[in-house]
C-alpha cells in the first residue's frame, strides 16, 4: 500500500511512502508522528491505523485543519 505524505508547499506534489517504510521508520524510533496528504483515501489511513494496532502500538488518528477553506486539511497519525 502506498500513501502520500503531506505536502511541504501547497503547489508541490506529495511524496509517496509504502507501509513497509512506515514500519521501518517506526522500528528506528518507537514513537513517530506522520502527516499524510488529504488526497489519501480515508479507508486506507484507517487500514494503516488498524495494522499498527494489530502490531501492539497505540495509534492516534485525526484530521488537522490549517486554513479557513474546507479543503485545507491533512491527516495526522501519531504512533506510540
Amino acid at each position: 500500500m502506498e500513501l502520500k505524505l503531506a505536502r511541504v508547499e501547497l503547489d508541490a506534489k506529495p511524496k509517496t511512502i509504502t507501509l513497509d517504510k512506515l514500519i521501518a521508520e517506526l522500528e528506528k524510533n518507537k514513537d513517530k508522528i506522520f502527516y499524510f496528504d488529504k488526497s489519501n483515501a480515508h479507508k486506507d489511513l484507517v487500514a494503516v491505523v488498524e495494522k499498527f494496532e494489530e502490531m501492539g502500538y497505540s495509534v492516534y488518528f485525526k484530521e488537522i485543519k490549517y486554513g479557513l477553506d474546507e479543503g485545507d486539511y491533512m491527516y495526522q497519525v501519531h504512533i506510540l
